[in-house]
This record gives structure tokens, sequence and C-alpha cells, in this order.
């Protein structure tokens, strides 16, 4: 079977403001809003970087290897992306009856008073610079790279996860109702 090589690579432009490095199959990204590193150790892909562009070469003329080629342009993508304009999560708290109180304390989320528990609920931030700020109903998640912020809401969607009980009665928790590029703080 023969393929057309163009289709096996394709070609990312990286946006004025960010700066990529590569260092075996480690890609630094430095951009206005922080700086990240993905390893494309696991995604067999080959990988090249000058002028300001990435070329990205995929592994074999099959359909999987078109599929990974693109996956890589789309991370990539999206950490470019991130560092200059960032992204933002907005998460609702939801209670019927204890008062659910979020707080971020360095590196972690505190969620206190969950279904009336004693005991604080505790989960990570996810990246250097992703950034958790409860205002009032509202836990606002901001960051540079797609992946650390959405991973830092699952957790905490999922630290207030009711157990045991019937989800359609016991509605209490913590849920993402909103999802943007951009950092607004609103």
């Amino acid at each position: 079977m023969y393929t057309r090589p163009e289709k096996m690579q394709d070609v990312v432009e990286v946006p004025d403001g960010v700066t990529v490095t590569k260092k075996k199959h480690m890609l630094g990204f430095e951009g206005p809003l922080g700086k990240t590193f993905k390893s494309f150790r696991s995604i067999p892909v080959g990988i090249e970087v000058a002028d300001g562009r990435i070329t990205l070469k995929a592994a074999g003329p099959r359909k999987r290897d078109y599929a990974i080629l693109h996956t890589a342009r789309s991370i990539i993508k999206n950490i470019c992306e991130g560092l200059v304009s960032g992204y933002t999560i907005k998460m609702k708290v939801v209670f019927a009856h204890f008062p659910i109180t979020v707080k971020a304390e360095g590196g972690e989320v505190v969620i206190e008073n969950f279904q009336g528990e004693r005991a604080a609920r505790r989960t990570r931030i996810v990246g250097p610079t992703t950034k958790v700020a409860p205002k009032g109903d509202d836990v606002i998640i901001t960051g540079a790279v797609w992946t650390d912020v959405t991973q830092t809401a699952a957790n905490i969607e999922l630290a207030t996860r009711v157990k045991g009980k019937d989800h359609r009665v016991f509605l209490d928790g913590i849920y993402a109702y909103e999802k943007s590029k951009g950092m607004t703080e609103k």
C-alpha cells in the first residue's frame, strides 16, 4: 500500500512569545504565562524543532501512526495556546444541608464540612502554573496547561463524590459548569 509522504508528517507553528527546546524525548515550552515540559518518550513520533516550527513525523505508514501523529500535534498546540492565553474552568459548590467550604492551601485544595464530616478532604493541585481560587459558591481554576487544569478539576470533583447513597437524591459536591480559553477570574 502506498501512502503519500506529506500525509505522514505535520508542522506546528509556534506562536510569538513561546520558545520551544528539545532534549532527547523531552520538549520544553516557555511563554508569557510560565514554562512547562512534556515527555514524548511513550508517544512514537519523530520531532524536530527549528525556526519557530515543530515538525512531527509518523513512525510508520498505518492509520494508527497517523492518529498518533495528530494526537501529538494537538498536545503541542494546546500547550502553546495555553502559554499565551491560558485556560479556565469554573466549578459550582452544591450542598443541601451542610455548607461546604473550599480553601486553597499551598499545593492542595481543602474541602471542609462535606456532608457534615469532621475531617477535611484534601486533593492536590496539578502543575506549577495551576491556580485555584474559591469565590463564594464558585471555585475558579486557571492555568497555562490544559491537562493540568482539567486534572485538578477532576481531582476536586472526585474528592466530593457521594458513595453508598443515591446520587440522584444526594447532589452535594463540586461540579464543573464552564470551560473556556483565557484566564478569567470573574
